[in-house]
């Protein structure tokens, strides 16, 4: 049965559901409608955001590769603050402690016998509860299976419960599991860890703590990442969009000078290929009384597309090279084995220009290790032919993302893109938000464009530390872009693509204090919530649906709209789905309005939620007259209530409840 149903009350007028349209504009969290921010430095503190205790800002990067902690003492004067990478000491191997800037976002699940007692002793703690980092990394690689990764991944599938032990989930029986969400815990409670072992009077639950998240990421992820904070006691972490932070890193790193390099009318293109996704976001410049601004325009959509995906294409190019001339078929052991190893072979290749190749061993099944061993090669051709070729093809703009249909059985696993061709998601993203700058009257687009043309470009993600990869996006973008007659875009260089994300989490953080430069955003897109129709049944019809405008692009943090003009019937005592769409591209939508038909472009279905609303007094089942009121939180997670019109009583819908997940 859906949750909510029928309109006990028509609303007279959609287009009047909302008094004024949400502008985009978006205040640090606690500040909404306070007065705009410009490039100027701030004359106020942010409310909320300065307490006493409070020294550090702090910026966390929970990568799906990596994770990053940077700091800034906010207690030094303006000029004097500068940030710092803290180096997390961590095991590389079992009783080695080394202190690296990178945790690797990998947990290994180590077997009794495996690890000799006290050899995973770590400063603050005399056996590790779980072996994450380096280590994880270096003992995953030899034995696969063991190995829990891209838990960042999980975390927003919405095809599973995240709370449930389904990782690594290749294991087999014997081996046991853990869930995506303890996962994220572990590495958040090593961060925390770390830091307060660095610095014993400053308490990381105490600092301004700021955690990164894919602008994509949808709101069932911000909540269960926000929940995985608090579960470490780190209850007054905020959320920062990703490309928001890297290019706050670069708005940090320039010294000032950043307004030498863009002008208004610029639109900004933020390139983030990380380990497993792509993200695009577009960041207008525009003018506020005379002074520089910046303005989130755009948001693109999940895309499960990056490093990993790179990792397991050269492994399968070897996988097909090694069974050719050994005559024997790989297991799938021996492939994550090998997909570990290309990894590692491809950093040396991208790293190292004077390497033509880097030799590979894949274990054996012999009972020999080395005896059994595979062996083969990684050859810089075979990385450019299949990552540069085979994920940045040289396409037409025109060009659309690869769609198949799907089989009806699969294994588990996360939703991979279908298509690998970056390139072709990025231009189906700039066509759909060709109509972005419709609003900012400083940006001008031809009449022949057929695609949001960017003026400048800035890289995110370690995938594109690779030169040879960096240069072909802009080659083909700025192709498509002369195609038009349009100026090509300038890189925006500067940014150190590995730690950029955690240093300008910590720049949001100075900003917050009114002290930097703030990017508007709000929420990056518009939120809907399906309402079924109260109508007769008919044999094989399904009830038809409509989707409810909740929450319109760039609603602001801390706001709340309440659609006091719907009143809809609230199923309660008895278990209900809910359904929720959003969408990256119907910008116009107002809180209230309703869409009877919408295509699959516009509106995306995000994951059904079935959950049981308590009775609190009232019969089992009964239908409660209700309206419903939206709010983007404080830390940038949207929540939904129903509010019954009788006695104001509220109903939470759980963003983060997915249940009957396979």
């Amino acid at each position: 049965m859906s949750g909510l149903f029928g309109h006990v009350k028509k609303n007279h007028s959609q287009a009047e559901a909302a008094d004024e349209t949400v502008d985009n504009k978006a205040e640090p969290p606690g500040q909404a409608g306070s007065e705009q921010a410009t490039a100027e430095p701030q004359a106020t503190e942010a409310p909320g955001t300065s307490h006493e205790g409070v020294r550090f800002s702090v910026g966390i990067d929970l990568g799906t590769t990596h994770c990053v902690l940077s700091y800034a003492d906010l207690s030094k004067d303006e000029d004097d603050i500068q940030q710092q990478v803290m180096a997390v000491p961590q095991l590389t191997s079992p009783g080695v402690i080394e202190n690296k800037k990178q945790l690797p976002s990998f947990l290994y699940l180590a077997h009794d016998a495996e690890i000799a007692e006290g050899s995973t002793a770590l400063p603050w703690r005399e056996k590790a509860e779980y072996l994450v980092g380096d280590i994880a990394r270096n003992l995953g690689s030899k034995t696969p299976i063991r190995l829990v990764a891209s838990a960042k991944s999980w975390l927003c599938h919405a095809g599973v419960d995240c709370k449930q032990a389904i990782l690594p989930s290749e294991a087999p029986e014997e081996v046991a599991r853990i869930s995506p969400f303890q996962a994220t815990q572990s590495y958040l409670q090593h961060l925390k860890d770390a830091w307060e072992n660095q610095h014993p009077d400053a308490p990381l639950a105490a600092q301004d703590l700021i955690i990164t998240v894919p602008a994509s990421f949808d709101p069932a992820a911000r909540e269960l990442t926000i929940e995985a904070a608090r579960s470490v006691g780190l209850n007054q972490a905020q959320l920062l969009e990703e490309p928001q932070s890297a290019l706050y890193s670069w708005i940090d790193n320039s010294d000032g000078d950043w307004r030498q390099h863009v002008e208004v009318g610029d639109v900004i293109l933020v390139i983030d290929v990380g380990g497993g996704t792509t993200d695009l976001s577009l960041i207008a410049v525009t003018d506020q009384h005379g002074n520089l601004e910046l303005t989130r325009i755009a948001v693109g959509d999940h895309i499960l597309l990056g490093g990993d995906n790179m990792d397991l294409a050269l492994a399968y190019t070897i996988k097909a090279k090694i069974e050719k001339a050994q005559g024997q078929r790989l297991e799938g052991w021996q492939v994550e084995a090998l997909t570990h190893a290309c990894r590692d072979a491809k950093e040396k290749i991208f790293n190292q220009v004077e390497l033509d190749n880097v030799p590979l061993v894949v274990p054996g099944r012999g009972s020999s290790l080395m005896g059994g061993a595979l062996r083969s090669e990684l050859t810089r051709e075979e990385v450019d032919r299949v990552l540069v070729e085979g994920f940045l093809p040289e396409v037409a703009v025109s060009e659309r993302p690869v769609v198949r249909p799907r089989s009806g059985l699969r294994t588990q696993g996360l939703p991979y893109a279908q298509d690998a061709g970056i390139t072709r998601h990025l231009a189906s993203f700039l066509a759909r938000q060709l109509s972005a700058v419709d609003e900012l009257e400083a940006v001008n687009l031809p009449e022949n464009a057929s695609f949001l043309h960017p003026t400048a470009v800035l890289f995110n993600g370690g995938v594109l530390k690779a030169e040879v990869l960096s240069q072909r996006l802009m080659k083909v973008l700025n192709g498509w872009l002369e195609a038009e007659q349009a100026p090509v875009a300038r890189l925006l260089e500067g940014a150190d693509l590995d730690l950029a994300v955690a240093q300008g989490a910590a720049y949001y953080g100075i900003v917050r204090q009114g002290k930097g430069v703030r990017i508007k955003g709000g929420t990056a897109a518009s939120y809907y919530v399906g309402v079924e129709s109260a109508m007769p049944a008919v044999p094989g019809l399904a009830p038809e649906v409509e989707a409810l405008c909740i929450a319109p692009f760039g609603m602001e943090e801390g706001s709340t709209e309440v659609l006091s003009d719907n009143e809809f019937g609230l199923v309660i005592g008895e278990p209900v789905r809910f359904r929720f769409f959003a969408s990256h591209s119907r910008r116009e939508d107002k809180v209230g309005m309703r869409l009877d038909y919408w295509t699959d472009e516009e509106l995306q279905e995000l994951d059904e939620i079935e959950i049981t609303l308590p009775e609190d007094g009232r019969q089992q089942g009964q239908v409660v007259p209700v309206h419903l009121s939206a709010t983007v939180t404080e830390v940038g997670t949207l929540e939904l209530h129903a509010v019954s019109q009788r006695d104001e009583h509220r109903w939470k819908i759980e963003f983060e409840v997915r249940t009957g997940a396979s």
